[in-house]
This record gives C-alpha cells, sequence and structure tokens, in this order.
C-alpha cells in the first residue's frame, strides 16, 4: 500500500489529535455504539497507545473492544475527486464507520489500510468517525495469543513474546483526496551500471490510459522520463544511495490527472561468500533491535522521539537497526532512507514457538507450537498474507535490505520446516530482489536446527552468559565459539548476524565483582561477545539488544520491564553505551559508516 504523499493532485488532512474514548462493557457492538455519540467518553490522543495514558489500571489492563470517536468535517472535493479515509496501525483489530455506515476492518496491527468514503460523506458537512479497536489475539493471527479466564473469573490475554502488547490507534490517521483514476502501487528496483543507475519501474493506475513518470533529483530536477506503466530508465552519474549517505531521487508518477511522489534510492544488494555486499562493498551492521515504546506513549508514533532516537544511534556510531519484532512506522523507514540507515524489516510473526513458556501454558493442549489446537494451516494463511501486506508496504525503501519473517520460532521440527518453507517462497516471490531469513532461538542450534537452508542469512539471537551459563563467560565464550563453527559447516556462504545478544542491566548498579545485573557485567558480556565477533569474518553484524530499556509483562526477572537496553527508557547512556560507542567509532573510521 501506497504511502499518503501530497502532490498538486492529492491533499491531506491528518485526522491526530484528542478523541473520544471509552472501554467496551461487552456491549458495544450489540447496542450499536457505532450509531450515536459516545454515552461516556474520556479523552485520548491519537496517535498512541491508550494503556498508559490514564492511571486507572482498568485502562491498562482492558481486554477487548475499545471505542474511539470524533467528527470531521469533509473537505469539497473537484469533479471525480475521491475522499479516501486510512489509518497507519490500529492495534490489533480495528473496525471502522462513518456515521452507521461500516467501512473497513483489518486484523494485523502493524499495518496500514484504507477506505474509499466517498460515498458515504457530503462535501462541506461533518460525518461522525467511530473505531473500535479489539487487543485480542488468536492462534489465527500473527503474532499469535489467546485470551483466557484466571480463577476469579477475569479475562486475561494470553501471548508468547517479551514485550508488553500495547493496543490503540498507534499510528497517523489521514483523510486524502486523489483522482477517480488514480496510482495505486509502485514497484521500484534498481542497479548499477559502471557510473549509471538502471530503475526498473511498473505502476499500478486502474483506468488511467495516460502514465509516463519523472526521474527527478534531490533538488527537484528533471534527469530522465519514461512513458508507460512499466519500463526501465538510465540514471546517467548517478548519485547511489549508501550506507550513510542517504541520497533519494523521487520517481514522480503521472496517470491521467494523478501525480504521486515515489521516493527511492539507487542501490544494489546481494550476497557473497559470506558477505552481504551494498553497491558491491561488504557491509558490516553495527547497531540494536529496537522497539515503538516510549514512557505514557506506549508504541504511539512520536516525530520528536523518532529524530532524536535517530540522533542517539549517531552519537554511538551505529549505522544499522532490526524493526524487532513487528513492522515500524513508515516514517521511521522513510527517516532512515533519508540518513542512510541500514534495516532488517521484520514481520509481526514472534511467539511461535510455545516451548519457550512452559510457565504460562497451563491451558494450552499439549504446550506443541504446530498443532490443530494451536498455530495451523490459518495460522500460516495469516502469516504468508502478513508477509505480502508487509512487504507491498516497504519494498521501495533503499534502507531495507533483508526480510526477517519471524522472530525466535520453533525451527528444530519438520513441522518447523513445513511451516516455513512456503512463507519462504511466499516472500522471495513478494520481492526477489532482497535476502529473506528469520532469527534463530537459542535451542536451535546447529545440530538440530531445520529451516536453515531455506533462508539466505543466518541471523542468531544468542545470551551466552546470562540465560545460560549465567556469570560464566568464559564458558559462554567457549560454546559460542562452538557453534559459530557449527553454523559455518552448516551452511557455508552465508552471512551470520547476531540480532540479540546483551544481559538485563540496572543502570546505577555498580558492582567491584562486576556480578549480573550490574552496569559493569554489560561491559564485560557485549566485550566477550565482540572479541569472538572480530575473529569470524562470516560474522557480518552487531545488532545488541536492545536499543533502550522497554516494557514487557509483569515478572520476577521483568522489574519494570526488559533492562537490556544500551540506554535506559528515557534515553540516557548507561556505561556500556560509551564503551561499545568507542568500538563503533573506530569501527566506523575504519570501515565507513
Amino acid at each position: 500500500m501506497l504511502s499518503v504523499r501530497s502532490s498538486v493532485s492529492r491533499t491531506a488532512l491528518c485526522l491526530d489529535g484528542v478523541w473520544q474514548f471509552q472501554l467496551d462493557d461487552g456491549t458495544g457492538l450489540k447496542e450499536g455504539w457505532y450509531a450515536r455519540s459516545l454515552t461516556d467518553p474520556r479523552p485520548m490522543p491519537v496517535p498512541a497507545s491508550y494503556n498508559e495514558i490514564t492511571t486507572d489500571m482498568e485502562v491498562y489492563d482492558h481486554v477487548g473492544l475499545a471505542w474511539y470517536q470524533r467528527d470531521v468535517l469533509v473537505p469539497h472535493l473537484r469533479d471525480g475527486e475521491r475522499l479516501i479515509l486510512r489509518f497507519g496501525s490500529v492495534t490489533h483489530h480495528g473496525r471502522v464507520w462513518v456515521d452507521e455506515t461500516e467501512v473497513a476492518y483489518h486484523e494485523g496491527g502493524y499495518l496500514p489500510f484504507e477506505a474509499d468514503i466517498t460515498d458515504h460523506v457530503t462535501p462541506g458537512e461533518t460525518f461522525r468517525l467511530t473505531v473500535a479497536v479489539d487487543n485480542e489475539l488468536r492462534w489465527d493471527t500473527i503474532p499469535v495469543g489467546y485470551t483466557g479466564t484466571d480463577a476469579l473469573g477475569q479475562k486475561r490475554r494470553n501471548y508468547f513474546f517479551d514485550f508488553f502488547s500495547y493496543a490503540g490507534i498507534h499510528r497517523s490517521v489521514v483523510l486524502y483526496t486523489r483522482p477517480a483514476h488514480a496510482v495505486t502501487d509502485v514497484t521500484i528496483v534498481t542497479d548499477i551500471s559502471g557510473a549509471n543507475g538502471l530503475l526498473t519501474y511498473s505502476v499500478e493506475a486502474p483506468g488511467a490510459s495516460d502514465i509516463h513518470v519523472r526521474v527527478l533529483d534531490a533538488a527537484g530536477c528533471e534527469v530522465a522520463r519514461a512513458e508507460g506503466a512499466e519500463g526501465t530508465i538510465t540514471v546517467e552519474d548517478a548519485h547511489l544511495w549508501a550506507p550513510g549517505k542517504g541520497y533519494l531521487y523521487t520517481l514522480e508518477v503521472h496517470a491521467d490527472d494523478d501525480v504521486y511522489p515515489q521516493p527511492f534510492g539507487i542501490r544494489t544488494v546481494a550476497i557473497e561468500d559470506s558477505q552481504l555486499l551494498i553497491n558491491g562493498t561488504p557491509f558490516y551492521f553495527r547497531g540494536y533491535g529496537r522497539h515503538e515504546d516510549n514512557i505514557v506513549r506506549g508504541k504511539g508514533h512520536d516525530n520528536v522521539l523518532m529524530v532524536h532516537d535517530f540522533e542517539v544511534m549517531k552519537w554511538q556510531g551505529a549505522n544499522s537497526f532490526r524493526t524487532s519484532h513487528y513492522p515500524y512506522a513508515e516514517e521511521v523507514l522513510d527517516y532512515a532512507d533519508r540518513e542512510g540507515f541500514v534495516v532488517i524489516d521484520e514481520t509481526a510473526a514472534v511467539g511461535l514457538n510455545l516451548s519457550m513458556w512452559p510457565g504460562e501454558l497451563g491451558d494450552v493442549p499439549g504446550k506443541v507450537t504446530f498443532s490443530p489446537d494451536t498455530v495451523t494451516e490459518a495460522t500460516q494463511k495469516t502469516h504468508a498474507d502478513h508477509i505480502r501486506e508487509f512487504i507491498a508496504r516497504d519494498k521501495n525503501h533503499p534502507s531495507v535490505v533483508i526480510w526477517s519473517i519471524a522472530n525466535e520460532p520453533e525451527s528444530e521440527t519438520e513441522a518447523a520446516r513445513d511451516y516455513f518453507a512456503p512463507l519462504a517462497q511466499v516472500a522471495r516471490e513478494a520481492d526477489p530482489t532482497r535476502p529473506v531469513g528469520y532469527v534463530n532461538v537459542a535451542m536451535a542450534t546447529p545440530d538440530v536446527e531445520k529451516c536453515a537452508d531455506l533462508f539466505d542469512v543466518v541471523m542468531l539471537n544468542r545470551y551466552n552468559g546470562w540465560y545460560t551459563d549465567t556469570g560464566n563467560l568464559a564458558l559462554g565464550e567457549k560454546k559460542l565459539r562452538d557453534e559459530i563453527d557449527g553454523w559455518i559447516k552448516l551452511c557455508p556462504g552465508k552471512p551470520i548476524i547476531f540480532t540479540e545478544y546483551g544481559p538485563d542491566t540496572l543502570d546505577g548498579l555498580r558492582d567491584y565483582q562486576r556480578r549480573p545485573w550490574s552496569e559493569e557485567y554489560q561491559i564485560d558480556m557485549l566485550g566477550m561477545f565482540h572479541r569472538v565477533f572480530d575473529d569470524y569474518p562470516q560474522v557480518v553484524g552487531e545488532q545488541m539488544w536492545n536499543f533502550a530499556d522497554f516494557r514487557t509483562i509483569p515478572g520476577i526477572i521483568r522489574v519494570g520491564g526488559n533492562r537490556k537496553g544500551m540506554f535506559t527508557r528515557d534515553r540516557l547512556p548507561k556505561a556500556a553505551a560509551y564503551v561499545v560507542r568507542d568500538r563503533w567509532l573506530a569501527m566506523r573510521e575504519r570501515l565507513g559508516f
């Protein structure tokens, strides 16, 4: 789905602000709350998670529907114009009404959806916009989960991932216009030939009879053009998009009266001899897994925080991140394009591994990941749809160099292979130009792994010295080296990226003995991993876990959330941040951005 971009033929009206909000008591749909104004609303900002905005635990722990509502003034439309209502993200499911008419339903809390509402509104008049947000997960959703009841009969959400499942309208809501014959999709693939860039494009614009494109440089000057809905264009003496050099062109697409500007960068991505190459040059990932998470806002997108986070990452010498464990807001990828950051883009398929949650699954039959009662073919179909939708949204971002289709799934069984083999193919069919991978969990070591050959890269989450051999870094190092040797033997020629490593660290806890949880231990554990990485040319990346501390479900090992951040939740550096900064800045000096 195309991002909302203003042009001479398109006007966008942002509907962000303070909406009316009311928790559902179980009667909302039955009583038709969408057909009238909410009876007992409270104010709620959009975009934001609703959980921490108030001080009410009923809101924080709510399970089920929550209702948002506001009035919207309809702009005047030119002849033939259509009015489109677009949501960047509603987590996890969203149902939308214009007055009493349902206009959209979408499952999947991290991807956009839209509806043409032209025929349901009157220009110059006001309509009531109502959104029912459902935060419940099922075995056939991505991510998976289920709702149960405790011994007191209270509904409880159960999910299998280590971050808080925030809910709400998390990204911007926009009302935009476009002509009757409009551009609905653009696909751009780039290559390099000597000093020139090659641009292969295709455009979808149903009903349009006159389609042509212009290539504009960063200054807005035309450097090439072509006729037709598809073709190949040569950009002479091209400025390449490269890590640290986010040079962007624009493909200005004309379809009858519509004009749609699609930014792009000219660059190539390839894998050769255990290296990931960007524009033919080996690239080494320095950075983090991250989360869309902040105090009060939860997962609500915030441009202020986004820009600050990028500034912090640049301060430390990072050049990349993974969108763990879901697609991030489109604005984040736009900014990564502009700043020259490299991105591993990940689906919301987290939690497909019940063996990791033995204490949480008392009412799950057999505790088997892939079974008729848990993850099924219906889940697989939802997962495939999510992959297609996710790649369709992000395919034109030059910053994205790898598609990650799952985080820490079960991958050491034949059932897992049966599940993932067709999904790897779905990703390659959706985009044959980028490597496809998944992030491997610690128990799926090379001697038992069943899925690695389906993918192009090896991405590993490892916690030697923390979850295993706690405090014993010497033993953790030996096992880490032995395992890397095993991966090189199992997957010759494939790059290895460490996508998670590091201990929980309580900021301010100092310890002469440098024991676990102290800031000294974080320095030592990260240093051990880095020492190992430096000895293996097949290891092409280090993305420690995590950029910043983040909220999780309550737990005796989760005091105030997950504390593995290089920075605190409010982005203050821990001691390790300075040590890693020295390492990464030296690598930047030696290797480039």
